[in-house]
């Protein structure tokens, strides 16, 4: 692998107060990257973007590859996830202030860091990467500045259910979530035959990004975490109600669509409706990743999703 420049930076949110996290990776024998070699990836809603793009496992962190490829990476915390400011509101008992950070928040944070970037490196687009929620704040954002965006890529994105998702425990909805990151693994595999899970997901990977995530909070404690519960109350106003956060119609830049066969939290007929409404991109491809679960960019067969992504970012029209 190449030597890459890693730098990490706090920029201003539109909130006073509010300072976003970017991590970037970059070959340092390369200088001039333009849109579409300058991606700006974005996490879901529960896990920090370090534990989901930059966890040090086999052919090495998801950042990690694609910046040998060539590409000029970032990574963005929005706020109350990994090392950007956590709201009041996630400083108290979690019954103590209303669900905090919003997909509307979220979308600001991004457009800060998409400007950012564009600013300090003279672009006039970048190429942007969601995951799962994070799918649904990149996917809002292309539909509202197309101009902005040179390519997206939404892995597992949210839509429309026909009932609560998996996210969703039901009663009121706190401030932020307690999530219990060495019980997650079991929810985690849950699709996955016994026999297979430990190939799918080897012990040393999820230790690894376990490190990871419960470094991400300052005050983790008996492996919990805080996790902000926006999300959940947009999914209730939303995506269970049968109304769309975006119209995907808006969205005029190429789109590559990544979905795992045992992905239990977006499942296929979703993916499928989505895919139908995208019709404003220039061209679009879904692929379906066997033997992947909703966490398939930190699975064994992540090398999928990778060659996906960098064939779909080298395609010309």
């Amino acid at each position: 692998m190449s030597n890459l420049a890693i730098e990490n930076r706090l920029i201003r949110s539109d909130t006073p107060g509010i300072a976003l996290h970017l991590r970037r990776k970059r070959r340092t024998d390369i200088t001039t990257f333009g849109a579409e070699r300058t991606l700006l990836l974005m996490h879901g809603a529960t896990l920090p973007a370090d534990s989901l793009f930059d966890v040090p496992v086999g052919e090495g962190a998801f950042m990690d590859v694609l910046a040998d490829a060539g590409f000029d990476v970032w990574a963005l915390n929005v706020r109350g996830f990994g090392a950007s400011t956590r709201p009041a509101g996630m400083n108290g008992s979690p019954d103590a202030a209303p669900p905090q950070v919003s997909t509307a928040d979220a979308i600001c944070d991004l457009a800060a860091a998409v400007d950012h970037i564009r600013a300090a490196q003279d672009l006039r687009q970048l190429t942007l990467i969601g995951m799962s929620w994070g799918g649904t704040v990149t996917a809002a954002y292309s539909a509202a500045h197309p101009a902005n965006v040179a390519k997206l890529v939404l892995i597992a994105p949210q839509w429309l259910s026909d009932g609560p998702p998996r996210i969703d425990p039901g009663g009121p909805v706190p401030a932020y979530r307690r999530f219990n990151v060495h019980a997650f693994r079991d929810r985690w595999l849950e699709s996955v035959p016994q026999e297979r899970r430990k190939e799918i997901l080897p012990d040393a990977w999820f230790a690894a990004w376990a490190d990871i995530i419960l470094a991400s909070d300052p005050v983790a404690r008996d492996s919990m975490i805080r996790a902000p519960a926006g999300v959940i109350q947009d999914v209730r106003d939303y995506w269970s109600a049968g109304k769309p956060f975006y119209e995907p119609e808006a969205i005029t830049a190429p789109v590559l669509l990544l979905h795992g066969e045992w992905d239990l939290d977006v499942p296929s007929p979703r993916m499928l409706a989505l895919f139908q409404r995208l019709t404003g991109a220039r061209y679009k491809r879904w692929i379906e990743i066997g033997e992947a679960t909703h966490m398939m960019v930190m699975e064994r067969n992540r090398w999928q999703v990778l060659s996906e992504i960098l064939h779909f970012l080298r395609s010309q029209p």
